[in-house]
């Protein structure tokens, strides 16, 4: 089954004939796939942690008007919580990794 769904789905256009079983075999395992993507994704939000625009400010070494600009050109969002403008940590370790990648090959 995971391979004809990864054969139809690499291969768009591709003009096949199935059974009705297959088709509702192919539907009901991409749906449990979906599934398992939403639920980890739930999770996930729960698990997320937030920081102030001081903290993040400190964290990336920025200035606060630099956040406020990266916000505008959606680098980093920030997301607001009764009034107040919170990031997202794992957007702050994305940029700090990203980061971190550059440096490593300017070394290089």
């Amino acid at each position: 089954m995971v391979n004809k769904y990864l054969l139809f789905k690499e291969n768009p256009d591709l003009n096949i004939t199935i059974k009705i079983g297959e088709l509702v075999e192919m539907v009901e395992y991409a749906i449990k796939l979906s599934r398992q993507e939403l639920e980890q994704q739930v999770v996930d939000a729960k698990k997320e942690t937030y920081l102030t625009r001081v903290e993040a400010s400190k964290m990336l070494s920025v200035d606060k008007s630099t956040l406020w600009r990266w916000n505008k050109q959606k680098y980093l969002t920030h997301v607001e919580v009764g009034g107040k403008r919170l990031y997202r940590m794992s957007d702050v370790k994305q940029i700090l990794e990203k980061d971190l990648r550059v440096n490593n090959k300017l070394k290089k």
